[in-house]
């Protein structure tokens, strides 16, 4: 199933297909997502008038840290192509604390949503942006110019075209293309005008305590006098290609409708990750703690809910509506419970989904399964220094069992106990892969006992730990 389907191609079935390539089990919290997605499509069927009042039912996870939360909302985000942002619950501060208020989750939920439309619109344009900077670089490479159109002239004034005795003729154009697209002319050296980027202090400034009322300090200097300098720099055709290739898609495409349709993505699709909430839960009970951090917590969660009911916040690119983004929230709840929460924000995510602890098994599979599984990673990433690594079935099977006994003798962190397992057991081979020279190297459950042994027969882990 390919990725670029349109959201309406898909079925609740259908996601939790494409998500079992990824994702080892946690059947029912794939359900609960797939189900929400295709509700997505399901709301855009039905009449305006009631479209309205459909809104999306949020989902808290419940679950320990490794086994695969983040990994369903991010995989479900890139599937629907939505706008996808991951936030932490305690980061967050409540409104006159210093800190991050939590409309900044809206924020940067837009600013991903302009960088997801921008990347669309950019590969729409994409062919004509390439002939537009090969014709340029042809200019170069004859000599009949060095500046980049896109640089603003001295008091508005564009410089007059090159006469046209200089221009190329038609054969000799064609010809100088093909020699480009060959390959030939890469050691030419040209010279191209290219904008620098913001000041370090601008860069640093720029949002603090502004973003709140949408007002971006950059665009609000970058027409002023001095503030959009270049520098010319010698560069190698293929450099030279790309600087100009991204020039060009840049004039092409239309900032305005990037920015309406990026508003709307966010707003009708967009996807929000908030981990860690169990984080800022009242032990209390209900939002009842009396005093101390529970305060704190309260006032957090507080803020949140309106965010997560529906409201209006203010950005840069303008208002922003949050009625129809879609929460995911997830925390492991080891502390307090999902009932510690306030009652109004428990009703706001009435989809709770428990994930299991993984397994022995559950974590063979995760070694074996995934389309992007590590053993896969670790294969390809040795591959490029001639080494042909494999792994037995037994060594698979070693390697789940003593992540899955150091997840029970210290914290458990799932899945991710596999990353430091395989690094240690792959550390000699990955520093000596260079001197190795092409060969087979096969891994056994031999091997894995010799080079683990430390890890088993250790009983303070903790250095292992990620």
């Amino acid at each position: 199933m390919a990725e670029t389907r349109k959201l309406s191609a898909f079925t609740p079935r259908e996601v939790v297909s494409e998500l079992d390539r990824y994702i080892v089990g946690q059947n029912a919290a794939k359900r609960a997502v797939a189900i929400a997605l295709r509700n997505r499509w399901r709301r855009q069927q039905v009449n305006d008038d009631l479209r309205d009042e459909i809104h999306p039912k949020n989902i808290i996870m419940i679950g320990p840290t490794g086994v695969g939360k983040t990994e369903i909302a991010r995989r479900l985000a890139k599937l629907a192509q939505a706008p996808f942002v991951k936030v932490e619950a305690s980061k967050f501060t409540e409104v006159g604390y210093v800190g991050r208020d939590v409309e900044s989750m809206i924020r940067d939920l837009v600013e991903a949503a302009i960088v997801l439309v921008r990347e669309e619109e950019t590969e729409k344009v994409s062919t004509r942006a390439e002939e537009q900077a090969e014709d340029r670089l042809m200019e170069l490479i004859q000599g009949g110019g060095t500046k980049s159109s896109s640089a603003t002239p001295p008091f508005g004034f564009a410089p007059p075209p090159p006469p046209p005795a200089q221009r190329l003729s038609d054969s000799a154009r064609e010809k100088l293309r093909a020699q480009l697209r060959a390959g030939t002319l890469d050691d030419v050296e040209v010279e191209v005008e290219t904008a620098e980027s913001s000041p370090t202090f601008m860069r640093n400034f720029s949002g603090q305590g502004m973003e709140e009322i949408g007002v971006n300090l950059q665009d609000l200097f970058k027409n002023m006098p001095g503030m959009n300098k270049t520098r010319r720099r010698r560069v190698r055709v293929p450099e030279a290609f790309q600087l100009l290739r991204k020039e060009e898609a840049a004039k092409l495409v239309d900032p305005d409708r990037v920015q309406r349709e990026a508003v709307v993505r966010a707003e009708t699709s967009g996807i929000i990750f908030i981990d860690e909430i169990d984080k800022i839960a009242s032990r209390e009970g209900g939002g009842k703690g009396g005093g101390g951090p529970d305060v704190s917590r309260e006032g957090v969660q507080r803020d949140i809910l309106p965010i997560v009911e529906g409201s209006s916040v203010n950005t840069k690119y303008g208002v922003v509506k949050t009625d129809h983004m879609l929460f995911i929230a997830a925390g492991a709840f080891h502390v307090s419970k999902p009932s510690d929460l306030i009652p109004e924000l428990q009703g706001r995510f009435p989809i709770r989904v428990e994930l299991e602890p993984l397994t022995g098994e559950d974590l063979v599979r995760i070694l074996r399964e995934p389309k992007n599984s590590l053993l896969r990673q670790y294969t390809a990433l040795l591959s490029t220094e001639g080494v042909r690594l494999s792994f037995t079935d037994d060594a698979v099977t070693e390697l789940a069992r003593i992540a899955q006994q150091a997840n029970e003798r210290t914290a458990n962190i799932g899945a991710r106990r596999l990353h430091t397992i395989l690094e240690r057991l792959l550390d000699e081979v990955s520093f000596s892969a260079s001197e190795m020279g092409p060969r087979d190297f096969q891994v056994d459950a031999a091997y894995v006992r010799e080079r683990l042994s430390a890890i088993v027969q250790d009983e303070d882990l903790s250095r292992y730990i990620l």
